[in-house]
């Protein structure tokens, strides 16, 4: 859907990110040394720091470009930009702080850490302020691109809703086009139908268009090759928009298998760099909230051995990413034989099983506080999908659709769904919706939003029991 940017304006774009590091470079030089801060050491010659920034601006060029972020950002999430250049400035001070340890230059790290700063901070508003003034621009009407949707069913009015909820991408939809000639005159989310597939030829003589998106029901696949045929010996972009709204239910994306296209179809978000980051997030945070809990954690290990003995913690089965089992850590709330008459039984209100300290412990959540052992440990994540217990998951893959995706990602110990109040014996449904909104949405912001919500709310709530 997106304009291919002019070679003039990204390299102008480049050339603007690199002079923005090497002020920022030199301002952290100045700002370290001649601003009255101590230096026991004395003032450094600036030679070294002059030789580093040959080897900054080329690490911090390639880190940008590998994020995508000399591409076209027309319709590209302003959150995701930003995002994208503060990792690719963690990744330029990695390198050089690892380059500056191997060659022994000894960089003052005062300096590393302050240009980290102000690189991000600089470009990352020089990019927001860049995308809100051509953002202005076009919709006062200027740089805009011209489409005409050939299609006219609900994939072509998603994809019309989509262009017309982004006035800043510049995009303007100009016609419709259908497979039933009696719908010319129709309109599509305020769009007009002007013809049907076969005056292609005749609508793009009429009027202005840049690019041609083909957006196809299903029952109209025939007529692609035909289209396709027609468009060959005309100048205008052609965009191609698969009918799979039925069947994608993750983050989807198109790759590259030598040359030919793959969609991908189911996808989890938490691979590559994505998954390294919310590893690390996990791993650091956990270590840090196992020590400020940790004093509780020994207070309640000591009141649950004094009032009900032995075992304090209890570990039960429990599916995670990729449907594997592991066992899921929790302070003992009810006896050891609460459910060797029963069998499994769905935690309910007014529940009799649990021992007076351990009830206590379910409705203020404390019960949960061993599983930051199994997210250290990598079983679980700080954030995702509950998990729920295997035999119960038999019963539930029958009964909801899409209940299997929560496991394309680690299960956690809070999720979306569980700040949203989906917890306990709620809609499952509601909880399943909540859980594959997190996954098609997730960034390590919403990760850090959702554990704020579950401080802010506390842990106490009506359906914990």
């Amino acid at each position: 859907m997106l304009y291919r940017y002019s070679e003039i304006f990204r390299t102008m774009l480049m050339i603007s990110d690199l002079s923005l590091a090497a002020v920022c470079w030199a301002l952290a030089y100045w700002i370290r040394f001649f601003t009255g801060w101590s230096a026991p050491r004395g003032i450094p010659e600036i030679e070294p720091y002059a030789y580093a920034l040959i080897g900054i601006l080329p690490l911090t060029f390639f880190a940008m470009r590998s994020r995508g972020l000399y591409l076209p950002q027309r319709t590209g999430s302003l959150i995701r930009e930003v995002g994208g250049v503060i990792g690719a400035v963690v990744v330029t001070v990695v390198i050089l702080l690892a380059a500056d340890a191997a060659l022994r230059t000894w960089l003052s790290r005062a300096v590393i850490g302050l240009f980290a700063v102000l690189a991000a901070g600089s470009i990352a508003t020089f990019r927001i302020a860049g995308r809100g003034f051509l953002g202005h621009l076009r919709r006062k009407g200027y740089n805009l691109r011209y489409l005409m949707v050939v299609g006219a069913g609900d994939l072509a009015a998603e994809t019309i809703d989509s262009i017309h909820s982004h006035p800043e991408a510049g995009l303007r939809v100009v016609g419709v086009l259908s497979g039933n000639p009696a719908a010319t005159g129709q309109t599509i989310q305020g769009v007009r139908v002007v013809g049907d597939y076969g005056s292609v030829k005749q609508q793009l003589r009429a009027r202005r268009v840049d690019q041609v998106v083909i957006a196809m029901p299903k029952e109209d696949s025939g007529s692609l090759e035909k289209m396709l045929a027609e468009l060959d010996d005309e100048i205008v972009t052609v965009r191609l928009i698969p009918d799979l709204l039925h069947v994608m239910t993750l983050r989807s994306s198109v790759e590259d298998l030598d040359g030919l296209p793959v969609i991908n179809l189911r996808e989890s978000p938490m691979v590559g760099w994505a998954g390294i980051q919310k590893r690390v997030f996990d791993v650091a945070a956990s270590s840090v909230a196992l020590l400020v809990a940790g004093p509780a954690m020994a207070l309640i290990a000591v009141a649950l051995w004094a009032t009900s003995g032995r075992p304090i913690l209890f570990s039960q089965e429990r599916m995670g990413l990729d449907g594997r089992v592991f066992r899921m850590l929790k302070f003992r709330s009810m006896p050891t034989d609460a459910e060797s008459e029963t069998g499994p039984v769905w935690a309910k209100a007014g529940d009799a099983r649990p021992t007076p300290l351990g009830s206590l412990l379910r409705k203020t959540s404390l019960d949960e506080l061993p599983q930051l052992l199994n997210v250290l440990r990598g079983d679980m994540s700080l954030v995702g999908p509950r998990p729920e217990r295997p035999v119960f998951i038999e019963e539930f893959r029958r009964e909801i659709p899409g209940y299997m995706l929560r496991h394309k990602v680690k299960s956690g110990l809070t999720g979306w769904a569980q700040v949203h109040g989906w917890r306990g014996n709620t809609s499952l449904h509601e909880r399943v919706e909540h859980d594959i909104y997190y996954i098609q949405n997730w960034t390590l912001g919403l990760d850090l939003r959702i554990l704020l919500l579950t401080l802010w709310r506390g842990w106490l709530h009506r359906n914990a029991y």
